[in-house]
């Protein structure tokens, strides 16, 4: 038997909690107490922070941190909120940590299921060992590619791997004037939100508000587990990307650039992996897509010559009803952008 802890905020569950990602395997910025912080400062999100513990050693077996995102307020919140469970669940590799994972889930799909529309889970890394425990409760698995980078090694090498045309233009950036820093100011920080809100609106998928970008880089920043950096050309902001770092892991997490302005992504990609070259072990370069679906970012992505897995996505619908409202609104907001 296990119970489940539905507040993690105490200091003692807490620090339990930050060990337990800390120490295992697969532990990464998406399940700490950290980043539950900054989606607590978040404007429209709202932290779901669960465990399971043994009920007679009371040792912690599992743990997850989901984030419930709302585009809209009052009654058309539970038609147009989901949740994101990104590298998790956690839990010890024994039979005993799959069921306390699997209750846990179980939990987790009673605590939000009448609020949302569908979680969906964003795999980390293989997850075979629990594929069948999450269809039994009903999430579906779907492809979905990544790229990795090899950080543990010399900036020469890893230049080496990156295709001659990526080379080419990374240099063309640089030479038309194109210089990248980390953000040093609240007006920087703006220009990058401003940066990233715009080319989200062009691929017409929504992001966050600024207050989760104010709160990494308040909070993560300075403990190095989030990097800012802006690229500008004659002083002008035209670029941006963010990382999250953590472990052994700089994780890609937004990006934006300015249309027009050739190479600004290749360059800024590049300082990336220059900078965390021989500090971490792997860049994840974020998603790249349907393995059957065209998607012109997956091609940006390989030809930094990275290794291509596919650790794919889990999906569980909590209400067909809300989706099929939520997804005809969604189509209707995009007609009258």
């Amino acid at each position: 038997m296990v119970i489940i802890i539905d507040d993690l905020s105490d200091d003692s569950n807490r620090e339990e909690w930050d060990d337990f990602v800390l120490s295992h395997p697969k532990g990464n910025i998406f399940q700490s107490s950290m980043i539950a912080d900054i989606f607590g400062r978040t404007k429209n999100y709202q932290p779901v922070s669960l465990a399971a513990r043994d009920e007679s050693s009371a040792e912690l077996l599992a743990v997850l941190q989901s984030v419930v995102i709302s585009e809209m307020n009052g009654i058309l919140s539970s038609f147009s909120s989901r949740a994101v469970l990104q590298g998790g669940p956690l839990f010890v590799d024994s039979y005993k940590g799959k069921e306390a994972a699997r209750a846990l889930m179980q939990h987790y799909n009673k605590l939000v299921g009448n609020r949302i529309v569908y979680t969906q889970i964003r795999n980390m890394w293989d997850t075979d060992n629990c594929r069948e425990m999450l269809r039994s409760i009903g999430y579906e698995y779907d492809q979905h590619l990544d790229f990795l980078i090899d950080l543990d090694r010399a900036g020469e090498e890893i230049w080496s791997d990156i295709q001659k045309s990526r080379r080419k233009g990374i240099n063309r950036a640089e030479k038309s004037g194109i210089i990248i820093k980390k953000v040093e100011n609240r007006g920087e920080l703006q220009a990058c939100y401003d940066l990233v809100l715009d080319t989200y609106k062009r691929f017409k998928v929504p992001t966050a508000d600024i207050s989760l970008f104010e709160a990494a880089w308040e909070d993560l920043a300075p403990k190095g587990h989030a990097d800012f950096f802006i690229a500008l050309k004659d002083d002008s902001p035209v670029g941006t990307r963010i990382t999250l770092n953590y472990r052994e892991m700089v994780y890609d997490w937004y990006a934006g650039s300015k249309q027009g302005v050739d190479y600004v992504d290749e360059a800024l990609a590049w300082h990336i992996l220059k900078e965390n070259a021989g500090k971490y072990k792997v860049f994840d370069f974020g998603g790249a897509g349907h393995p059957d679906k065209p998607y012109g970012v997956r091609e940006f992505k390989r030809r930094f010559g990275g290794e291509m897995v596919e650790f794919g996505r889990y999906e569980k619908v909590h209400s067909g009803m809300r989706k099929g409202i939520a997804m005809a609104g969604f189509k209707l907001y995009n007609k009258i952008k």
